[in-house]
């Protein structure tokens, strides 16, 4: 499986993963409380800057928060432009910066937070709910599944977009159907990776 995740001495590679997680989740609460005033759009913007000041304090470095925020830009310009013309300046902000916030926070958890370590969280998060029929491993096999085909779908962007420009095709809808095409079989080849291993 590819994973963001990369071996470090920071910080945050050493903070527990249940830690990092039980902050995810907080912060999600939280954001989710904002208003959507001038003020808070200031207070989210100072939020994203720290959480961005995270990678540099935690040992990741200029070039993961570089890669970071590159990944982010079409959903900032999209999101941002769209949320402006519907709702108004001050609500776009709040909302794109504390959408991108979170997804920050969700990098900098991947980044320095092993998908093993993740499973074993999850999973015990989890383990209540197995005389209720449910499959600790299973699920959190699921959730770390879906968090690793975040960078690996990223990935299929970028080469398709890279096939097209290299043959002088315009980007636009057409990139849709390579790229459909290059997750299924992905998705096909973790399959029949799981059910060679009797996970199916």
């Amino acid at each position: 499986m590819i994973s963001l995740y990369r071996p470090g001495s920071g910080f945050l590679h050493r903070t527990p993963a249940g830690v990092k997680l039980a902050l995810l989740a907080l912060s999600a609460f939280s954001f989710s409380f904002v208003p959507a005033t001038q003020g808070a759009g200031i207070a989210v913007g100072g939020a994203a800057a720290a959480i961005s000041a995270l990678f540099l304090l935690g040992g990741l470095g200029a070039r993961a928060l570089g890669e970071a925020w590159w990944r982010l830009r079409w959903l900032v310009l999209i999101l941002g432009a769209t949320l402006v013309v519907f709702v108004g300046i001050p609500a776009a902000i709040v909302n794109t910066g504390r959408l991108v916030a979170l997804l920050l926070l969700a990098e900098l958890l991947t980044r320095t937070t092993s998908t093993s370590e993740l499973m074993a969280v999850i999973a015990w998060l989890l383990r209540p709910l197995r005389p209720l029929g449910v499959n600790p491993e299973a699920v959190a096999l699921v959730l770390s599944l879906t968090l690793t085909m975040v960078p690996v779908v990223g990935g299929f962007v970028r080469r398709v977009r890279e096939a097209q420009e290299a043959r002088g095709v315009r980007l636009g809808p057409r990139m849709a159907v390579p790229l459909l095409v290059r997750t299924l079989r992905h998705a096909d080849a973790v399959g029949e990776a799981l059910a060679a291993r009797g996970l199916d």
